[in-house]
């Protein structure tokens, strides 16, 4: 079945790659429900000669991880900078909290994402509960334990040091990079954090910046469950910054990446054309998604030149068009969607 997937995507993309030399339009794919059902690849970008990114609201990994894990997943070269996660716009704001303390929730390599942002000063919430006795107050009835991300090499002594240093220190923000896997915990510390302005167990403080990176369930189920509890045992609501699908900024962004990787898609062309092409303009812009509420709506927000295809091989499975958030085109699959597009942009 994925040989046959790989057939087929290969010999559609070639096809649309011999078509034009400077390609007018890009493509932006979701991941989840159109590419992959789980871990198990439902198509393949095999060979396109556009340019297009993954566009997904998950995350828990770095873009160079995911691009490498996908393009052995899928049989096809993926550049990190063609995977924009959720958390992607988090780097954005390392000159604001570079230096700071600031705690990441969520599972994954939180920590590793965060630094490789440029963040030199973060925990995950796993090592930063570690340092805070009882803050959890089910832990002693939990089944399962969670790893702390502390290095096995250090001494007792410094260990000490460590403890008392993130006690006494403020955080400055709190980044939820991915779905939480302990939410009693995370939304008990999170509550802790926020509501004494970094320092848990001491007065009530200006809460630090927080931020999201998008409101879809997993995440943004997380936000609604913190911010229902925030909201009712402190006096001030809950601030806080979300980023990710159904936000506009996502597609503007996704443009901006797009137009970015057209220099290596015009190496062939001669110098003074590349020159003198200016700043590239697509005339289409495609979102293939499976979720109409996310990934189409997004993408109705974003207006021209966006055009929105729904997937029946995900979230979205009726059979008419979505009533409340209509996509431009529902086709069955990710193969139907590039068919499509051959056929507006190439004429075959």
């Amino acid at each position: 079945m994925r040989r046959q997937l790989f057939t087929i995507a290969s010999r559609l993309f070639s096809r649309l790659s011999s078509q034009s030399d400077r390609p007018s339009f890009g493509i932006a794919f979701d991941i989840d429900g159109v590419f992959l059902l789980g871990h198990a690849p439902v198509g393949s970008p095999r060979n396109l000669k556009i340019p297009f990114v993954f566009l997904t609201n998950g995350g828990g990994f770095s873009e160079s991880k995911r691009a490498q894990d996908l393009g052995q997943l899928l049989g096809v070269n993926i550049l990190p900078s063609q995977v924009i996660q959720g958390h992607t716009p988090f780097k954005q704001l390392v000159n604001r909290f570079e230096n700071e303390l600031v705690v990441a929730v969520g599972k994954g390599e939180l920590a590793a994402v965060m630094s490789e942002y440029g963040d030199k000063n973060v925990l995950s919430v796993d090592e930063y509960t570690s340092y805070f006795d009882a803050i959890d107050p089910l832990a002693p009835y939990k089944r399962w334990t969670t790893k702390a991300d502390i290095d096995q090499n250090s001494s007792s002594n410094e260990m000490a040091k460590r403890k008392i240093a993130v006690q006494t220190q403020r955080v400055q923000a709190a980044f939820v990079v991915s779905d939480s896997v302990d939410w009693s915990r995370d939304i008990q510390v999170l509550c802790d954090i926020l509501r004494t302005g970094g320092l848990p167990g001491r007065e009530t403080a200006k809460q630090p910046h927080a931020t999201f990176p998008a409101e879809r369930l997993g995440v943004g189920a997380f936000r609604i469950a913190l911010e229902a509890i925030y909201n009712r045992t402190h006096p001030i609501l809950l601030a806080y910054t979300s980023y990710g699908k159904p936000n506009p900024f996502v597609y503007a962004n996704a443009e901006t990446v797009l137009r970015n990787l057209m220099p290596s898609l015009l190496s062939n062309l001669d110098v003074e054309n590349t020159i003198n092409s200016g700043i590239h303009c697509f005339k289409s812009l495609y979102m293939i998604g499976d979720n109409p509420k996310i990934d189409i709506r997004c993408a109705r927000q974003a207006g021209d030149p966006w055009f929105s295809i729904l997937t029946r091989t995900g979230v979205f499975k009726g059979k008419d068009n979505h009533s409340e958030f209509p996509a431009d085109l529902v086709v069955d699959t990710v193969e139907d969607a590039v068919n499509f597009m051959l056929r507006k942009e190439c004429g075959s």
